[in-house]
């Protein structure tokens, strides 16, 4: 059974060269930079944008407005979250589309790696070389090269500069 039967890349999706796609990807609108690797299960939706040389682990959701950087892993079941006030609705009762809510970007910054079934909330950034730990829920910008973790994620220590 060809592969390609189990991916879902719509026309508009960017990929880098070398980019590399596992069964049952869900991508649209996006744009994914070289030498990235998508596993199984991950859905990108549109307006997202991943850097070169990343790691999105298996059931990841990257919803719209989210930029990631270049050499970012991101681990398994990583839930991204793109409106402060999240509503069915509108206040007439009618159900809520696009038109209705406002998307709020959120910033994954170079080099910064985050742990399986961390939830990011929207409008965070995570600042350069930073460390979310697995099952974090993070509610604050996070910043370079902090390691976080808990929920709320709380600065735990940080990490010495590359050299």
């Amino acid at each position: 059974m060809d592969s390609q039967n189990f991916l879902r890349v719509a026309p508009d999706v960017k990929l880098g060269k070398n980019t590399r796609l596992f069964a049952f990807v869900n991508l649209y609108g996006c744009e994914i930079g070289d030498d990235t690797k998508v596993g199984t299960f991950v859905e990108i939706q549109k307006g997202s944008k991943i850097g070169c040389r990343c790691k999105i682990s298996s059931h990841t959701f990257i919803c719209e407005g989210v930029i990631i950087e270049d050499e970012v892993f991101v681990g398994h079941n990583v839930t991204f979250i793109n409106d402060l006030f999240p509503r069915a609705t509108t206040a007439a009762g009618a159900p809520q589309t696009e038109a209705d809510w406002n998307c709020v970007n959120t910033y994954i910054k170079k080099g910064a790696s985050i742990g399986s079934s961390a939830t990011i909330l929207a409008g965070i950034t995570v600042g350069e070389g930073a460390l979310v730990g697995a099952g974090s829920v993070v509610t604050k910008d996070v910043p370079a090269r902090a390691v976080v973790a808990g929920n709320p994620a709380r600065v735990l220590r940080y990490l010495p500069a590359p050299r």
